[in-house]
């Protein structure tokens, strides 16, 4: 169940990298507007106003790559709704080569706008996947320490001529690295943080819905046994009666016929009472003091007389504490075992033990096993494989009523033909109060 939860939150946090990837290529292509606008204002005031000599020409032709690659992309941005993080890193990969081209055309690493690729160390660290923004920082520090070697230098008039020692330029590049490297190293870090804060407050939002639907549906629930009680109680009257008339004793058949129907009257009263029970409205007569043996195979008992020859209970329990009998927690294992009888299954194999503090209830089966669909949504209301209104409410309230037990359920098929279902319960949630006692 839990691999199953947490799958289907991977595939959904894929999706919504890919939408936001979207946004974040059209954020880059603004920045790239930006970015060629104030290059070419800074090629023509340095070269016509400072009287810089620089290679106008091919300068130009880069910048004009650029404005190609952002039409070519809000192209291919107009038919599509999900951009993935290698679309990203290449296009800034682009943007680097475009850099590091004109860099290399403008005195190289003693151009003082040399650590300007900085920025887009920073705009990698927040787009990008963390991978490929160490593979960006990394490559843009090995562009600034080959532009401290190879360059056009620049022909500056006398009056802005100077130099600088190589200790300097070795100096500017060693900065460079370091600030890349700390950049990317807390951009990505303070991302990661923030992403796990939403993913967690997603959580939240979605595990105090689910138990909010709990609540309505615990409200319907509870009126709805009420309702029952009375016609069922009637039921078990009417059938006692006819047990005892004596045309009918005299008839076998119909004997054993009106023994199933007390056996089914009374398990639906039980249903009902755990209804009310887990309610809060029945629980001062419901609470029963029994030890956890006793209870694993009463509930094992309750379900044979349905569903005779099916059911085989493996007891491997090391310890046997008094305990007080919870009607949920019995209801959620029936559930269970009534599902695995649902996918047609003749074997039912349930094994209870006792594992660090915990009850393990696992339950495996011959069955037909769950969809692949059923998996992803597991723990999830309304989502079944049997085509009926109400259905997948079972293992939803499952999943519930075990992380309020500070347990957990794992749900997943068999290698071959069937499901194997794990509960696990803390002893402690089953243990006596001493209102209890």
């Amino acid at each position: 169940m839990a691999e199953a939860r947490i799958l289907s939150a991977v595939e959904r946090a894929k999706q919504r990298a890919e939408i936001a990837g979207r946004r974040n290529m059209l954020l880059l292509t603004h920045l790239r507007w930006f970015a060629s606008l104030g290059q070419l204002v800074t090629i023509l005031t340095v070269h016509f106003w400072l009287g810089v000599n620089l290679p106008i020409g091919p300068m130009i032709t880069v910048l004009a790559g650029l404005v190609l690659l952002n039409i070519l992309t809000l192209i291919m941005l107009a038919g599509r709704h999900a951009v993935a993080n290698w679309e990203l890193f290449l296009a800034l990969l682009v943007d680097l080569a475009a850099l590091t081209s004109q860099l290399y055309m403008s005195g190289g690493a003693s151009n003082p706008f040399a650590p300007i690729g900085l920025l887009q160390v920073v705009v990698g660290a927040v787009l990008l996947e963390a991978w490929s923004s160490w593979v960006l920082a990394a490559m843009h520090s090995a562009a600034f320490g080959l532009l401290t070697i190879y360059y056009r230098p620049l022909e500056l008039p006398l009056e802005h001529t100077s130099s600088l020692a190589p200790i300097h330029i070795f100096a500017s590049w060693l900065n460079f690295v370091l600030v890349a490297v700390l950049l990317v190293f807390f951009v990505t870090r303070i991302g990661r943080n923030l992403r796990m804060r939403d993913a967690s407050l997603a959580e939240m939002r979605q595990q105090a819905a689910e138990e909010d639907h709990i609540v309505r549906m615990g409200l319907l629930a509870s009126g709805a046994a009420h309702e029952l009680g009375t016609p069922l109680s009637s039921l078990a009257v009417i059938v006692g009666d006819w047990r005892k008339r004596p045309d009918f004793a005299a008839n076998h058949s119909l004997i054993e016929d009106i023994t199933e129907m007390q056996i089914a009257v009374a398990r639906c009263k039980e249903i009902v009472g755990g209804i009310l029970y887990a309610s809060g409205e029945a629980r001062s007569e419901g609470l029963e003091r029994t030890t956890l043996r006793r209870f694993v195979k009463s509930v094992a008992d309750q379900w044979t007389l349905q569903h005779p020859g099916v059911l085989r209970l493996d007891d491997r329990l090391t310890e046997n504490p008094a305990i007080a009998a919870d009607r949920t927690l019995a209801q959620i294992v029936t559930n269970v075992l009534d599902n695995a009888a649902e996918a047609d299954a003749t074997l039912v194999e349930m094994t209870a033990e006792t594992k660090k503090g915990n009850l393990l209830l696992i339950v495996r089966d011959d069955g037909s096993g769950f969809p692949t669909e059923m998996l992803r949504n597991l723990g999830t209301p309304y989502h079944s494989s049997k085509d009926r209104r109400g259905a997948g409410l079972g293992l939803f309230l499952a999943v519930n009523v075990m992380r309020k037990l500070g347990g957990s359920i794992e749900i997943r098929n068999g290698r071959v033909r069937g499901a194997l279902v794990t509960l696990s319960i803390p002893l402690d949630a089953l243990a006596l109060s001493d209102a209890d006692g």
